[in-house]
């Protein structure tokens, strides 16, 4: 799959970007380092940065796909649609430099993609200072990184949104000199990032870590750069891409969409196969276990003091942070809020901030905070929530970890997005149906907050079907399961050989934290019933998940199936692939018992993943299931005695993902006498 997409068509490709924002999606879903005191209005940092926002860069490696989907590295052409804007580097070079600054002379690139891939951000503690009503943004961070590959490294590659600049960087209290080039990288919505490189005095070696403080600012505002250049129609393209800071939202969903904090990342683009989310997927793995601390301070100018246009609610990475306001002393003086992240840890996501103004609505297990003009929905919103909330319950526990919050997005068309116990949505009309669906999803978020994809995502998912089936039948619960499954196919590898596929327990690709995880919930389900998956669901605590094998243990300690090892070994642990079963034959004979038969399947799976699946008998008069396990590359001979004429055979019943099909049905003939 990942090879063919480098030749798709542009429609296609963009069909794919909507599938991995729109991550708030169901089934059957219609869209699916600051004081405790006030700090001063203006810092030291803002104040720095206003001198030196005119301070541009060149681009100075671009990556490219030919017709044939090959990636082409090499300068950038000086008619990139993407840099036509920027000063030519005569004109750059007549910006004064700020006394804070040192930066050598641009030339090649510096810095090689095994250096970007090799640094790992264990800690940040970010300042973060915002100015919505200019769309400004002034950070200082102090952020840990580890050379996590096999060299050491002289050179640190660090980089942000093209729109911010890099102004200081500071090793051990003393600054150093580094080198800056835009990237074209899709990694970000204006489809560049600004990199600084520091050559090192002494390298950093495998396995060690360097503390920097880096200070940096700029301007956000909504950018379709990207989308537009593979010719996404604009209004999609805006929908999609609707990261911003503006006077009443501000929306910075992290790398992937805007890299508002620095990253190390090789440059990907759009249309290079599914290179780009893969390198998403492998940001959030890597920053799984970082440390986060964050100050917040929000000023609003005195002409919009009074108007409604204040920060209501500020959400870092799907948590609410608690606003202090302070007013300013006069009319003439700006207003600050501030708020303030203590001690966290970062599970498998990116660093998103959030800041708006909206109404507050509490609802069961949920706050919405809404625009007025949306007000009139929230009734729905709030009745869907207290809808699912039992049959949560039921199989979660009495109460979630955490409210939900549902922020409303600033269009209606925006396409959702979701990173914890958050979805970011509009709150539009719907029906029921739909608004049931989307919170049955939504809801498990704020019940099971786990770290890991796998979990997280594949409970949730799990959840959106069970609900289907509650609502509308089995049946139409696997149909919405298997919807999803022949992309699952495609990336699945052949054999154990020919790839090492992506594992649940560090997989980077949606369809295996979402999808793939859902089948295994599913069959799990089958394996050990319902009361025992759900007293494992209960007794999850995400502080405690510190082994691979941590979920495997409570399923073990919570039913009588007391080994489930093997099963976790192949669909979890390791990526073996999909099995391909099959029917081979079927013979029937009358047995001994009046009005009874014996009848032989002969069950094969062509696969390499182990599998436990049912076999049905249906004759004119009753059915008899049974479970059969198949190892990797195995056949089995089934006896089994069913009262009646045997009519019919079916195994597998859409519970177990496959290659191909996931039912198989062979009809039989009369039997001889």
């Amino acid at each position: 799959m990942r090879a063919g997409l480098g030749w798709c068509p542009r429609a296609a490709i963009f069909t794919l970007i909507v599938a991995e924002f729109a991550s708030a999606s169901v089934g059957q879903a219609a869209w699916a380092q600051t004081s405790s005191s006030a700090p001063p209005v203006s810092s030291e940092t803002i104040r720095q940065t206003d001198k030196n926002k005119q301070k541009k860069s060149k681009v100075i490696l671009q990556r490219s796909t030919d017709e044939n989907g090959q990636t082409n590295d090499g300068p950038a052409a000086n008619d990139l649609p993407l840099s036509k804007d920027l000063p030519s580097p005569a004109a750059a070079s007549k910006q004064p430099e700020p006394p804070t600054t040192k930066t050598a002379p641009e030339a090649a690139p510096i810095a090689k993609d095994a250096e970007r891939s090799a640094l790992t951000y264990t800690d940040f503690d970010l300042d973060v200072r915002l100015r919505p009503a200019e769309s400004y943004l002034a950070v200082r961070a102090l952020v840990t990184v580890r050379n996590d590959g096999k060299a050491a490294l002289s050179h640190l590659p660090l980089q942000l949104s093209s729109t911010l600049t890099w102004e200081a960087i500071r090793i051990q209290g003393r600054s150093v000199p580094f080198s800056t080039a835009l990237l074209n990288s899709d990694a970000d919505h204006t489809g560049q990032l600004h990199e600084a490189v520091v050559a090192l005095a002494a390298p950093l070696t495998p396995g060690g870590s360097l503390q920097l403080d880096v200070t940096y600012s700029g301007t956000v505002a909504q950018s379709a750069k990207r989308l537009l250049a593979i010719g996404t129609p604009e209004d999609a393209a805006a929908h999609s891409d609707w990261d911003r800071i503006a006077p009443d939202f501000t929306g910075l969903r992290g790398f992937g969409n805007v890299v508002w904090y620095p990253v190390s990342t090789v440059p990907v683009i759009l249309g290079d196969g599914a290179r780009l989310f893969d390198e998403i997927g492998t940001h959030k793995l890597r920053l799984a276990g970082a440390h986060l601390r964050l100050g917040l301070t929000i000023e609003t100018p005195p002409m919009l003091v009074g108007s409604g246009i204040t920060p209501g609610v500020a959400l870092v990475n799907g948590r609410p942070v608690t606003l202090t306001n302070f007013a300013g002393a006069d009319a003439s003086v700006a207003s600050v809020a501030t708020g303030r992240v203590e001690e966290s840890t970062l599970g498998f996501e990116a660093l998103s901030l959030f800041v708006a103004t909206r109404t507050s609505h509490p609802a069961t297990n949920v706050t919405l905070w809404t625009r007025p003009e949306s007000d009139h929905n929230v009734a729905a919103w709030s009745s869907a929530a207290a809808d699912v909330t039992p049959f949560l319950q039921g199989w979660l526990g009495v109460k979630p970890r955490s409210q939900l919050t549902i922020l409303e997005l600033p269009e209606e068309g925006d396409i959702p997005f979701e990173t914890g116990a958050m979805l970011a949505t509009p709150v539009r009309a719907a029906s029921p149906e739909v608004l049931d669906g989307v919170m049955a999803h939504a809801l498990s978020h704020a019940w099971v907050l786990s770290p890991r994809a796998w979990l997280s995502e594949g409970v949730a998912h799990f959840m959106g079907t069970l609900w289907i089936e509650k609502q509308q039948g089995r049946d139409r619960a696997l149909a919405a399961l298997d919807s999803a499954r022949s992309a699952l196919a495609l990336a699945e590898p052949e054999s154990p050989g020919a790839s090492d596929g992506q594992p649940l327990v560090a997989c980077i690709s949606p369809v295996y934290y979402r999808t793939k995880a859902a089948y295994v919930f599913w069959m799990l389900r089958d394996l050990v019933g319902d009361p025992t998956l759900s007293a494992a669901l209960r007794a999850y605590d995400p502080a405690a998940d510190t082994a691979r094998d941590s979920f495997e243990k409570l399923i073990e300690q919570a039913g009588q199936r007391k080994s489930l090892g093997s099963f976790f070994a192949d669909w979890v642990y390791a990526d073996k692939g999909l099995p391909d079963l099959a029917i081979e034959s079927v013979f029937s004979s009358k047995a001994s018992v009046p009005g009874s038969f014996l009848v032989s399947v002969i069950l094969t799976n062509n696969g390499y993943a182990a599998v436990e699946a049912p076999v049905q008998i249906i004759s004119d008069s009753s059915s008899v299931t049974q479970r059969v396990m198949l190892g990797a590359r195995s056949k089995s001979v089934q006896r089994i005695l069913l009262q009646g004429v045997p009519t019919e055979v079916r195994f597998n019943d859409g519970t177990i993902p496959e290659t191909q099909v996931t039912i198989h049905s062979k009809s039989l003939e009369p039997p001889k006498p």
